[in-house]
């Protein structure tokens, strides 16, 4: 297939949830907050700040409510969250959050390790979810997991991925973000995957979600945006991964994508010295160094 290269891309930020939930030591409200307003300051548009969850599953998330009260909101930057119940949604409602998201999965494997039911069962919940996210005109993004392998079942079909795809965004998700969970993926197995997902979801309702387990995130974002993929979730700092992922070294990092399309002469809209200074701020609360080529690079304190 081919499709037009976008000369402007737009990068979701998803350290605040995805790269924080997995970290055993819990972070401060204050610390959430502080985060998510020097992302703010950034330039970046969309911010996954938290996730209305279970505290027992997730503690880390469980100040959701309190961050969403405590952040300095910016009218151009949609800060979202994970939802994945009506509880949940009730929760992002009262928190006056204008995006949530699903959570699905291409193996069925990782479906029921991971939220205990199956594919099938895992849509059947979205569905009233979505329904009322729309009625309370609330964006819905769709996420897919283990879009290119899976940590029980090894190689997942592109087909399969294609079929969750699809039903996400006939459920009524304007964007389907397509995860490599374990980050096995390479250009070539990426080609693959988008290949059979833009036939049944526009390409340009589709992003790419990769994590760096095994370096090739960066090369599997170039692969996606030649294809026509203009959405990227991205990491400050390259937090977070999945624990299921041997060796999982965390999402990719913002500051490294925002480099390399700068490099490439295609428009993010972000400041790159905010977005280290930032990197550098969550990894001192951490209390390690960025997991991120470029701030190490351009190591600052804060």
């Amino acid at each position: 297939m081919s499709a037009s290269k976008p000369n402007q891309v737009k990068l979701v930020e998803v350290g605040p949830r995805d790269g924080l939930q997995n970290e055993k030591e819990l972070v401060s409200t204050e610390a959430k907050i502080e985060l998510i307003n020097r992302l703010s300051e950034t330039g970046l548009t969309t911010i996954e700040a938290s996730a209305f969850v279970s505290p027992k599953w997730v503690p880390q998330m469980a100040d959701a409510s309190e961050v969403l009260a405590g952040i300095k909101r910016h009218e151009q930057i949609c800060y979202s969250v994970l939802t994945p119940n009506m509880k949940g949604l009730e929760r992002a409602i009262e928190a006056k959050v204008t995006e949530i998201a699903v959570f699905g999965a291409a193996s069925e494997s990782f479906s029921q390790k991971n939220i205990n039911c199956s594919i099938k069962e895992s849509l059947e919940r979205f569905t009233p979810v979505i329904e009322a996210a729309k009625k309370a005109e609330i964006r819905v993004r769709g996420y897919v997991s283990c879009v290119l392998g899976c940590p029980y079942e090894g190689e997942i079909s592109p087909q399969k991925v294609a079929e969750v795809s699809k039903e996400l965004f006939d459920m009524g998700c304007c964007e389907i973000s397509l995860g490599d969970t374990i980050g096995v993926g390479t250009p070539l197995s990426t080609r693959s995957m988008i290949e059979a997902v833009a036939k049944t979801v526009p390409i340009e309702h589709l992003a790419g979600h990769y994590h760096d387990t095994y370096g090739q995130a960066l090369a599997n974002i170039y692969a996606s945006w030649d294809m026509g993929i203009s959405v990227f979730d991205t990491s400050v700092a390259g937090l977070g991964g999945c624990p299921y992922a041997k060796g999982a070294s965390g999402n990719v990092a913002t500051e490294d994508v925002a480099y390399l399309f700068k490099g490439m002469q295609v428009d993010t809209g972000v400041d790159l010295d905010k977005l280290v200074d930032t990197a550098w701020f969550i990894a001192g609360i951490l209390g390690r160094k960025p997991n991120s080529k470029l701030s190490r690079v351009m190591e600052k304190a804060d």
